[in-house]
């Protein structure tokens, strides 16, 4: 993790202090501001000048407002482009620098998904909001707790996966639950069925979330289909009400919600160099590194968006980091997407070989455009 792009040393000297703070730019910073002893005071704002000359112009008279005039010997800041990209670089500053306190100090919430318990012989789910390196499949980040709730308990519904929190001992005499006799349960515990047939059931709950929920549609439509060619048309509505259940259901998944392992997108964003664009790449639930598109124009005519995407993707190749490293990172993530202050755009797509390029090239069009009109 390196450190902001710019530092500035004052060496106490007050009148070159003032002299730097009026040469700033006034644009979105992280910044750092280091006293002669201690740790450094560490945050971000929408317009660096006006920010620093808060925290260090001269004060006549005394104000509760912090002040470090009297202890900075240096200042350290990067300027950015967005309000993700801030976000970023903050936190890689706080990691950096305040290793074992940068979660609190940035009040960065993990966000919750439906896990998939498979360490278990009869996997079961659960709401939870840590990525774990033990077996598991993880479906969100969602919105909130709520949210990942109502979606795990409408998705049920639609299998026989068992709901109870024990770690089971199947037995005849087992007393079972108010699902096993509702049908909503193959009931694993009272011995009905075995564990080759329960994880046949957990295949299928696997499935769904992993296609987003297209393997039990197209079942129910193929099925659906057969029934009204044979006249059997009572049947053949039952399926569609089947199908209606589930487009309902696949309503209440938030807009990042899916397989984490099949989490590809890319965030379109502002940049802070002129005539260019951030791409904020994310493979796997992994954010990549920035990587900077401009729009540069050789000898007298634009170069094709497209044709510069597909030069200069291939060449990213997708990196992986540690389970800590991408549940930090899809917190980021679903902090920015889930804001009222989200800027840019997020474009989804299924696979990272795959890139839908011209609805790429269509994102960069209108932030472009949108950071154009902005400047004037």
């Amino acid at each position: 993790m390196e450190a902001l792009t710019h530092a500035v040393e004052t060496g106490g000297d007050l009148a070159a202090l003032d002299a730097l703070l009026s040469s700033l730019p006034n644009l979105p910073a992280v910044f750092a501001v280091w006293p002669a002893e201690g740790e450094p005071y560490l945050s971000k704002t929408g317009m660096l000048r006006r920010r620093l000359l808060r925290l260090l112009a001269r004060r006549e008279h005394p104000s509760r407002l912090l002040n470090l005039r009297d202890t900075v010997r240096r200042i350290e800041y990067q300027i950015t482009g967005s309000a993700f990209e801030s976000a970023v670089v903050l936190y890689h500053q706080a990691r950096r620098l305040f290793p074992d306190r940068y979660l609190k100090l940035l009040k960065l919430r993990m966000p919750p998904y439906v896990k998939i318990v498979l360490r278990n012989e009869y996997p079961r789910s659960l709401i939870a909001a840590h990525l774990s390196r033990g077996p598991g499949a993880y479906f969100g980040p969602f919105r909130s707790r709520a949210s990942a709730e109502r979606f795990e308990s409408q998705f049920l519904d639609l299998f026989q996966m068992r709901r109870c929190q024990e770690d089971l001992q199947p037995s005849p005499d087992h007393p079972g639950c108010i699902y096993g006799e509702m049908n909503l349960c193959l009931r694993p515990c009272q011995q009905v069925v075995g564990a080759a047939e329960y994880g046949h059931e957990v295949d299928r709950v696997l499935e769904f979330l992993r296609s987003d929920g297209q393997s039990l549609e197209g079942a129910i439509v193929h099925s659906r289909d057969r029934l009204s060619e044979q006249m059997q048309f009572e049947e053949a509505a039952r399926q569609h009400k089947r199908l209606e259940k589930v487009q309902e259901v696949l309503k209440l998944r938030d807009e990042l919600a899916r397989d984490i392992d099949r989490l590809h997108g890319v965030a379109v964003l502002p940049s802070a160099a002129p005539n260019a664009v951030e791409l904020w790449f994310v493979a796997g639930g992994h954010l990549q590194p920035a990587a900077r598109l401009g729009f540069e124009v050789e000898e007298g005519k634009p170069v094709s968006l497209d044709h510069k995407l597909r030069e200069m993707l291939p060449a990213l190749g997708p990196l992986q980091g540690s389970a800590r490293d991408r549940q930090e990172s899809l917190a980021l993530l679903a902090r920015w997407y889930y804001s009222t202050w989200r800027d840019g755009e997020w474009l989804p797509f299924d696979d990272f070989a795959a890139i839908p390029y011209r609805k790429l090239v269509n994102a960069v069009s209108r932030v472009a455009h949108g950071v154009a009109a902005e400047a004037q």
